[in-house]
């Protein structure tokens, strides 16, 4: 069985492009490093059995945090995070 938390936390990256999409999608006028920084703690907070995958990509749901994070199955590039 995978283990797609480790997967992630291990390899997670992101494009030019995210950052601003993330900011759009949340409202918000985070960082590059707020950004990575939210990301990042929210994937060590989220329990393995929140991490899905569903085709190429890796679904990750925080409900104490209200968002859910998609990430690339194959390059564990961040896709966008959502608001719950």
């Amino acid at each position: 069985m995978i283990r797609y938390k480790e997967l992630v936390l291990n390899d997670i990256c992101y494009t030019d492009l995210v950052y601003e999409r993330i900011n759009k999608k949340l409202n918000r006028r985070y960082s590059r490093h707020e950004v990575e920084e939210m990301i990042l703690e929210t994937l060590k907070d989220s329990e393995e059995t929140h991490f899905r995958r569903s085709g190429k990509n890796i679904y990750v749901t925080n409900n104490d945090r209200k968002i859910k994070i998609t990430i690339n199955f194959n390059t564990c590039r961040v896709i966008t995070v959502d608001a719950l």
